[in-house]
C-alpha cells in the first residue's frame, strides 16, 4: 500500500520530486520502457499502486489519470538492440535518464526518486527506494506509465509477429514464448543475449515440440 506522506516528505525537503521507474527488463523481447513523474504534492490518485499489482484494466485507467493530473512527466526507451549491444542493467538506467531529461524540459526536480536499489546521475540529487513503487505515489504512477507504454508495444508487436503470442505474455519467458522462439527462430525484435535457453535447453523444447506437433523426437545418433 502506498504511503501518501512520503512524497510529501520529500517535496518539503527538496522541493519538486519526481518518481522514475522501468517496465520490461526481464522480457525476451521488445524494448525496456521507463518513464518519470512529477505529481502535485498534495495529490492523492485513489487505487494508484505497483503496476504488477494492477489489472490490465486498472492500469489503462490510471494511465490517463496520470496524464492528465501530472506536472510533468517523460516516457523514454531503450531497444532490444541496444540491449544486446551493452546490457540490460546500463540501458534500464539509461532510459530513466533520459526519461527524467524530459521532465527537466518542464521543471528542475530538487529530487529524483529511483525504484531499486541502483544509483544513476541525472544531474540532480537521487535517492533509490526498493519496492519503491508500492511506497513512493511518483514511482508508482511512473511504473504505470512504462507499464502501459510497453504492453501497447507488446500488443502492436503481436499484430506483426503472431506466432509469438506477445499480446499475452508481453515478451517475458513464458514456457510457450520459448517453444515458439525455439520452433520459429526469433523475429528481429528479440533479445539475442537473452535466449541462451535455445541451447541449453534444446532436448526439453525439442520434446515439448514433438508434442506440439503430435510426433515423437527424433533419436540421438552416435
Amino acid at each position: 500500500m502506498l504511503d501518501y506522506g512520503y512524497d510529501r516528505e520529500a517535496a518539503a525537503a527538496y522541493g519538486v520530486v519526481c518518481g522514475t521507474d522501468e517496465a520490461g527488463r526481464g522480457p525476451l523481447a521488445g524494448s525496456v520502457v521507463a518513464a518519470a513523474v512529477v505529481l502535485p504534492p498534495e495529490l492523492i490518485i485513489p487505487g494508484l499502486d505497483d503496476s504488477k499489482k494492477l489489472t490490465e484494466k486498472k492500469r489503462e485507467a490510471l494511465y490517463d489519470v496520470i496524464l492528465r493530473e501530472a506536472l510533468a512527466y517523460g516516457v523514454a526507451e531503450s531497444t532490444a538492440e541496444q540491449i544486446d549491444r551493452t546490457n540490460i542493467l546500463a540501458t534500464s538506467l539509461d532510459a530513466m535518464r533520459r526519461a527524467v531529461e524530459q521532465v527537466k524540459s518542464v521543471v528542475i526536480p530538487g529530487l529524483v526518486l529511483v525504484d531499486g536499489n541502483r544509483e544513476t546521475e541525472f544531474g540532480v540529487p537521487c535517492r533509490t527506494v526498493v519496492k519503491g513503487d508500492g511506497i513512493s505515489q511518483s514511482i508508482a504512477a511512473a511504473s504505470v506509465l512504462a507499464k502501459v507504454t510497453r504492453d501497447r508495444q507488446m500488443e502492436e508487436l503481436d499484430r506483426l509477429y503472431p506466432v509469438y503470442g506477445f499480446a499475452g505474455h508481453k515478451g517475458y519467458p513464458t514456457k510457450a514464448h520459448k517453444l515458439a522462439v525455439y520452433e520459429y527462430g526469433p523475429c528481429p525484435l528479440h533479445r539475442r543475449s537473452f535466449l541462451s535457453f535455445l541451447e541449453r535447453d534444446r532436448d526439453a523444447l525439442e520434446k515439448a515440440l514433438a508434442e506440439k506437433r503430435g510426433t515423437n523426437p527424433p533419436e540421438e545418433t552416435e
